[in-house]
């Protein structure tokens, strides 16, 4: 919430939005694994726009928000990855080199359902008078597009669970709540970091 109350220090917005772009190109590589997996062309096509939407849009609001943040080349190179970040990155990689289609769905509606909670909590919150690089963050993660993008990736995964067996549904909730877990801990830390940067 202090995202959106415009109260997060610079230090902290900015090393956020660096842990936080680091999981692009995993997250590509997942959703584009998932998308190949998927059962039919009219399964395929939202994931497709919402991969360009990913590689697009958002991308651009990140070169733009550290551009206007001063956040260097140097120093998003040189920041090391959170053990939050490095575990979500492990986690994306593995489902998407185990071809696991249930699987991939299980970490998708994880991340993508908890920036939707989040945002669709604290979007009343929102002010033009607040710098972009806040606000936009809250746009790109609520509204009808993007709830259509959860829900469209919900019902894959209730439409693959007939097809598992216990043990791999028992296998879904494991990865499931990995995925979970992980969120908490990258917002966590994130929480930390705002702490040390405003004692």
């Amino acid at each position: 919430d202090l995202l959106a109350e415009g109260s997060l220090s610079k230090e902290s917005i900015c090393s956020y939005l660096i842990q936080d772009h680091r999981f692009l190109d995993s997250f590509v590589v997942l959703l584009a694994s998932m998308i190949a997996k998927a059962p039919t062309l009219q399964d395929r096509l939202p994931g497709c726009q919402f991969l360009a939407l990913i590689t697009g849009k958002e991308n651009t609001y990140f070169e733009r928000s550290f551009e206007a943040l001063g956040v260097t080349e140097l120093q998003r190179k040189d920041t090391p990855n959170s053990k939050p970040t490095e575990g979500f990155i492990a986690l994306m990689r593995s489902v998407a080199d185990s071809g696991d289609y249930a699987q991939m769905l299980c970490v998708l509606c994880v991340a993508e359902w908890s920036y939707l909670s989040w945002a669709d909590r604290v979007k009343a919150l929102r002010s033009e008078s607040k710098p972009f690089y806040l606000m936009e963050w809250i746009d790109l993660h609520c509204g009808e597009g993007f709830e259509s993008v959860v829900e469209y990736l919900r019902s894959l995964l209730d439409s693959a669970r007939p097809n598992l067996s216990d043990a791999e549904v028992a296998a879904c909730h494991v990865t499931f709540q990995r995925a979970v877990d992980l969120e908490e801990a990258f917002f966590d830390h994130a929480l930390q970091a705002h702490a040390n940067a405003t004692q």
